[in-house]
């Protein structure tokens, strides 16, 4: 277990591999630990960093620092404290939230983003995530398997009120619209039958930026990352190989994501 401390409290991470840093923020339910497989992965050809966000897993739980702003300002305190210059961010749900508002405010310290399961408005988190318990929503959104069970063993360990700060949060701010501003390449990832976020329909996704992109995984969850391990690593791999500035538009060209992209 490796840890910072940042304006007095305590942030876990875990980190795996050389090269250009890769940042994993967690969603709403969970921690680091259920990107170990895609870390791993990814962590042949770059330096993989999984932090836990303040009010999950092994950081600190502190009300005061539940919201978006102060979670981007854990991912950017982290960055100086470790010497980090520009990151790719893999993120899903909150996190990818947590890296919207980063890349808004420091768009020069992101080269890439892929938002899994990420609402776009406040209108497509369906209910029951924005007011269950993070055991609750493991019931509800886990595949239940037994390798599910061990990424999402920290579950339990989430503080309530910091899904509901974030909640809150966004649906004060039109944050997407604000990324989108920024320019900053992202591609969009969906499970096509996760029951917590509705995904975008073809006519949301048409007026998507240049350097946007939409891929729904037809077999995933909430989780694409446990629901169909090989078939999102390989998607990450893809990505990331991106050259620097490139749309995830190119990923169309390759045949492997022609028939999953809208």
């Amino acid at each position: 277990m490796s840890a910072i401390i940042l304006n007095h409290a305590i942030v876990h991470y875990e980190a795996l591999g050389r090269g250009r840093p890769v940042v994993f923020l967690h969603g709403w339910i969970g921690s680091w630990r259920y990107w170990m497989a895609s870390m791993q992965v990814a962590s042949t050809s770059f330096r993989a960093y999984a932090l836990d966000l303040y009010g999950y897993g092994d950081s600190a739980h502190d009300e005061g620092r539940y919201s978006l702003e102060q979670q981007a300002a854990l991912v950017s305190g982290f960055l100086d404290e470790m010497g980090i210059g520009k990151i790719a961010i893999v993120a899903h749900g909150l996190g990818a939230l947590v890296g919207f508002y980063f890349a808004v405010q420091q768009p020069g310290s992101v080269d890439r983003i892929m938002a899994v399961s990420s609402p776009l408005d406040f209108g497509s988190v369906n209910a029951r995530l924005r007011t269950s318990s993070a055991p609750e929503l493991v019931d509800w959104l886990s595949s239940r398997t037994p390798d599910a069970a061990v990424a999402l063993s920290d579950a339990s360990k989430a503080d309530t009120r910091a899904i509901t700060a974030s909640m809150s949060n966004f649906q004060a701010d039109s944050l997407f619209m604000q990324f989108r501003n920024a320019a900053v390449p992202c591609l969009l990832v969906y499970g096509q039958n996760d029951p917590s976020i509705a995904v975008p329909a073809d006519e949301n996704v048409s007026p998507l930026s240049l350097h946007m992109h939409q891929i729904n995984l037809e077999g995933s969850g909430h989780f694409p990352m446990l629901d169909e391990t090989a078939r999102f690593n390989r998607l990450l791999i893809d990505f990331l190989a991106l050259d620097s500035g490139l749309s995830p538009r190119e990923l169309e060209l390759k045949e492997e994501w022609k028939r999953r992209v809208r």
